[in-house]
């Protein structure tokens, strides 16, 4: 039975067309898929590919194929919400971190991931509401971060953190990060945040700027419900995964707990975590 395999192109790049037709002579059998609308969309599709709906995308792929960097895996990701299905992540950006194969080695490597003879992992993500009123305004699955930050320069904003029901803490600042492992190593890091393991069930938390220097980040099991209130006249605004946002004003909540469902990455053989966190990111390094 032939696979339906669902391709994420970062279009600007001639190499990801490449690939793509690289993958339709491998391939012959199978039934491609890009989306019809968005940044990812082609305006003329080559011959044998499928634009279709993110809906019939995500009930239908069978393995999907990354053609780009983190963000354009972090993509893909959103588009599968309910359905773990594997991702290849073929790295055309900068870093690399998740999109793990080279695109030297798609020749050899994108038969075998659809021969599923690579081993994965599956990344914890987060379900996110936030809710004006009672009603919710902006509800995702994501798999990175969940930022609750200023619009721009102003006074200090003052949040407060509840999780299981029980009051953590009242915070001056510019906002807080909500970060999953994979999310770790993105904004969360860059504001002092810990680097989480892939493997971990954790939820990284945190301040943008505290004005108390002692309000340092802190690392949840996510098995309760975290909440995140605005206290103060501040506007202020929540972006999940980069991706989606909402304004976010006095008396709003942002609501936050673990996903039923993962993303599955398929993992490029030989390559370390704290390798391509030396590599990638320079950590460690004096």
């Amino acid at each position: 039975m032939s696979k339906v395999v669902g391709f994420v192109l970062k279009r600007s790049m001639p190499e990801a067309l490449d690939a793509l037709a690289l993958a339709q002579r491998l391939s012959p059998d199978c039934r491609f898929l890009i989306e019809k609308e968005g940044h990812h969309a082609l305006a003329n599709p080559p011959q044998g590919v499928e634009a279709v709906d993110q809906e019939t995308f995500a009930k239908e792929v069978d393995l999907v194929v990354v053609l780009g960097g983190d963000g354009t895996l972090i993509h893909a990701a959103s588009l599968l919400q309910d359905r773990v299905v594997p991702i290849q992540g073929v790295n055309l950006g900068r870093v690399g971190f998740l999109a793990e194969f080279p695109l030297d080695d798609f020749e050899e490597t994108y038969p075998r991931a659809l021969a599923d003879e690579f081993k994965h992992v599956d990344r914890m993500r987060l379900d996110v509401e936030v809710s004006r009123n009672g009603d919710v305004v902006l509800g995702r699955r994501i798999l990175n971060d969940a930022v609750v930050a200023q619009l721009a320069m102003a006074r200090i904003a003052q949040f407060k953190v509840h999780f299981g029901g029980r009051l953590v803490t009242s915070l001056r600042g510019d906002g807080l990060i909500v970060s999953t492992p994979t999310g770790s190593t993105a904004y969360n890091l860059a504001a002092g945040g810990p680097i989480l393991t892939p493997g971990l069930e954790a939820i990284a938390v945190t301040p943008i700027c505290p004005h108390a220097v002692t309000q340092r980040p802190l690392v949840l099991k996510p098995g309760e419900v975290l909440e995140i209130s605005l206290e103060s006249d501040n506007t202020v605004f929540v972006t999940l995964d980069g991706q989606y946002g909402h304004e976010f004003v006095r008396g709003d909540k942002m609501k936050v707990q673990r996903a039923p469902s993962t993303t599955r990455l398929l993992c490029y053989p030989g390559r370390s975590y704290f390798r391509t966190l030396r590599t990638k990111l320079g950590w460690g390094e004096s």
